[in-house]
């Protein structure tokens, strides 16, 4: 991660490190072919399709995230917990244990406020938007087949996850920059609603991975756009960190 990181100047070494926690929703660009699987039920052509067709009517979604980091060689489970608001690509995160902060993502613009510090961090993505948007958007709105651009997908088959059938994919990045941070992404989808129950994100060269589950998802909800205005408590501190 870090080599990536350091490549990365506008943004900096903070903010992608925390985008790949903090966020971990993709949205896929590239060019490429996928591989065909059929495990004796749904096969990867008909998955997609199910996207795609899904992807047309999405305009936003409301949910509850479960963010657990594992580093497997201390053995150490780290879990953040919170809710997630998505439209287009504004984004709210707000995280409410075990360290309450508030990510919010418009267009450009990422922040991150603490209100224990009542310090709010703002950064522009500017140029490297593109890195940006490819953890922030994975599973809502994607059209399955846009997969194809930028991974080999196949399917590992359709088990249950919370009492729901679901259809899991593999993804493994074409890109290379991207394959040196994450080296493999499987994601679970609700096979009723075609919504992202869990995603899983291997990093490269090590065995930690990153877990998020979601859970009380909304489709469609309305949500007022002053969500996604930066507003915060009088007197907060504005910085922007070093790298900006």
């Amino acid at each position: 991660m870090r080599r990536f990181l350091g490549r990365c100047g506008q943004i900096g070494v903070l903010v992608l490190r925390r985008f790949l926690f903090t966020c971990m929703f993709v949205c896929l660009a590239g060019a490429g072919v996928a591989a065909l699987q059929n495990h004796g039920g749904m096969s990867l052509e008909s998955a997609l399709d199910q996207l795609d067709n899904q992807a047309h009517g999405f305009h936003s979604l409301a949910a509850d995230v479960e963010r657990t980091k594992v580093t497997v060689v201390v053995n150490d489970r780290s879990t953040e917990t919170g809710s997630i608001l998505v439209h287009g690509d504004h984004m709210r995160m707000e995280i409410k244990a075990p360290d309450p902060r508030t990510i919010l993502r418009t267009g450009d613009s990422f922040f991150i406020f603490n209100p224990k510090l009542n310090r709010v961090e703002e950064y522009n993505l500017g140029k490297y938007k593109a890195f940006a948007d490819q953890y922030l958007l994975l599973g809502f709105g994607t059209p399955g087949h846009e997969l194809k651009k930028g991974y080999l997908v196949t399917m590992r088959g359709e088990p249950t996850l919370d009492g729901k059938k679901t259809c899991e994919l593999e993804l493994t990045p074409k890109s290379e920059a991207m394959r040196n941070q994450i080296s493999k992404i499987q994601l679970w989808f609700d096979e009723t609603t075609w919504l992202p129950l869990q995603q899983q994100f291997f990093e490269t060269g090590s065995d930690d991975y990153f877990i998020i589950r979601y859970s009380n998802l909304v489709r469609n909800p309305r949500i007022d756009e002053n969500e996604f205005k930066p507003h915060w408590p009088k007197g907060a501190e504005k910085m922007k960190p070093q790298g900006e």
